[in-house]
């Protein structure tokens, strides 16, 4: 008997604690797409792309008029000076190659490193927001989630905003 009130005791007190547990859904993409730094970030990143747009252009147009020369002149020059522009031309080819390479690796790592920097900045915001609402979880709307309960779960993106200090 005491087995079985202590078992309806424990039952009841988890019945009202699950009651009372709150949840949370967030939307980051919204969050991040709004923040100063996101804007700043991305405008970074265009103008890095433009400079190495503009160097690749740069490399491209010597190649096509060193082989534009060559060309021209091909016929009239011995054979060593033809190896020699012919091997100028295919070294410059793949410095080319390479730069851009080199230049996406570098684009690549400048987006991570500015994206983790506002998503950590974001994560730290939603934690916040979560224990001070004593929320048990908050979930991400897009994060591929199949049904989230907008009546049984409580939005927290402008609580999140407000945190950033965002509209």
């Amino acid at each position: 008997m005491k087995k079985f009130i202590l078992c309806a005791l424990c039952a009841l007190c988890g019945l009202t604690a699950s009651a009372q547990a709150k949840f949370g859904h967030v939307n980051t993409q919204e969050i991040i797409q709004g923040m100063p730094e996101f804007t700043a970030a991305q405008t970074e990143i265009q103008k890095l792309a433009e400079q190495y747009e503009a160097d690749l252009k740069s490399m491209q147009d010597e190649l096509q008029k060193k082989a534009d020369t060559f060309e021209k002149e091909q016929a009239t020059l011995p054979e060593n000076i033809k190896t020699r522009r012919n091997q100028e031309l295919n070294d410059l080819y793949q410095r080319i190659q390479q730069t851009y390479q080199d230049n996406q690796q570098a684009m690549q790592k400048a987006q991570q490193e500015k994206m983790q920097a506002i998503t950590t900045k974001v994560l730290d915001a939603i934690k916040a927001v979560g224990q001070e609402g004593n929320y048990v979880y908050i979930m991400e709307m897009g994060a591929g989630i199949p049904y989230i309960s907008t009546t049984l779960s409580t939005d927290v993106t402008a609580q999140v905003k407000a945190k950033l200090g965002l509209k």
